[in-house]
């Protein structure tokens, strides 16, 4: 198998349940070639080397969860047991335990997969930060445009004013004839 097709098979195997990004004990088997039912005797065996940090088992409703929006885990939906989940150490540990040629070749994968993954969701942070202060200049240029374009408009509104009050002619002061005008009064 090449790499870039073992990353991908692994990377679509890692899923986030209680907020850490984890494998499925069936998925880990089946990457590491042994049954799920190995797997699971040999990390109780091993139990020391599994804490809770590396390793934790689903509940009921996880189970469910896990089942309904992963397809290629539809499997588990009749199995009375409830799946072990993996973290990245938890997974590095299963290999070594199994010590299994492909086992230890796949361990290398699924490292590598969680590292572009941090590595990604590092990015996306970065991104999301960037995101947020283009957001922030832009509210703070409209409010700083609101208030040009509020000024503007009341200096024009001014302009206009003092317009109209010059075009309109003064009411009330009778206009004085021009030239000669005689006094027919007299």
């Amino acid at each position: 198998m090449n790499t870039t097709a073992a990353m991908l098979r692994v990377e679509q195997r890692i899923l986030v349940i209680r907020g850490l990004k984890v494998m499925i004990d069936a998925d880990l088997a089946e990457l590491y070639g042994v049954p799920t039912k190995r797997l699971n005797e040999q990390v109780k065996r091993n139990a020391e080397r599994f804490p809770a940090d590396f390793m934790f088992q689903l509940s009921v409703e996880e189970k469910a969860e896990v089942v309904a929006n992963c397809d290629h885990l539809a499997r588990l939906k009749f199995s009375r047991a409830l799946p072990f989940a993996f973290t990245e150490h938890g997974a590095i540990q299963a290999s070594n335990i199994l010590a299994s040629p492909q086992a230890v070749e796949m361990g290398v994968y699924v490292v590598r997969a969680f590292v572009r993954l941090r590595e990604v969701l590092a990015s996306s942070r970065e991104l999301a930060a960037k995101l947020d202060a283009l957001e922030q200049k832009t509210e703070l240029l409209s409010l700083r445009h609101d208030t040009l374009a509020s000024n503007t408009r009341a200096q024009f509104k001014q302009v206009f004013e003092a317009l109209r009050q010059l075009m309109t002619p003064p009411v009330g002061t009778p206009k004085r004839s021009i030239g000669f005008v005689s006094d027919e009064k007299e």
